[in-house]
């Protein structure tokens, strides 16, 4: 279905030179000599490149249908990550490359969201909040905690994040996975 530039809206989807790009930002500019154009920044689905692009008013689009799925993270082996389709119990082996920087929040059987435009897979969205335990951080000692200073700790997942000093091996923590930020000991 093509799609004008009066149709655009954040979180949209289009084709651009045969690519998928999601519409992040658009701005409608009316100049007052010369003719209309819309000025937008789009982020290229596949490889993740944000780009400013600028459109004459009433330039036409295909819109590409973004669709997403609830799976089971079920194991890594190796260098793939395998999933379960929740209602049709389809498993599907993913890349490292496809599952990206999601794969540090990843934890057996927990849910995670996959991305498809059409029929490819496009990412892979790990939950919110995930509750990990530390395997790995610096003891805490009396005192520490009056500056509110912050200490590394590795997580199940190999993820590190920066911990207040009471946090100790063998805790389980509740983080915050769009920016990796320790919310609470569960």
């Amino acid at each position: 279905m093509a799609i004008s530039t009066a149709d655009f809206k954040n979180g949209k989807a289009i084709l651009i030179d045969g690519k998928p790009n999601v519409i992040i930002e658009f701005q409608h500019v009316k100049p007052g000599k010369g003719g209309a154009f819309v000025r937008t920044k789009v982020r290229d689905i596949r490889s993740g490149r944000v780009n400013d692009l600028t459109f004459r008013s009433g330039e036409k689009f295909e819109e590409v249908r973004l669709e997403t799925r609830e799976m089971q993270f079920l194991y890594k082996d190796g260098d793939e990550y395998n999933f379960m389709d929740n209602e049709s119990y389809e498993q599907v082996a993913l890349d490292a490359a496809v599952v990206g920087d999601a794969a540090k929040w990843l934890k057996d059987n927990e849910t995670a969201t996959l991305q498809y435009a059409g029929d490819e897979l496009i990412g892979v969205e790990p939950p919110m909040f995930v509750e990990l335990e530390v395997t790995e951080t610096e003891p805490g000692f009396k005192g520490d905690t009056v500056q509110g200073g912050t200490k590394a700790a590795t997580l199940e997942t190999a993820a590190v994040v920066q911990v207040p000093m009471f946090v100790n091996t063998g805790d389980v923590l509740k983080i915050d996975t769009r920016d990796g930020r320790y919310i609470t000991r569960v």
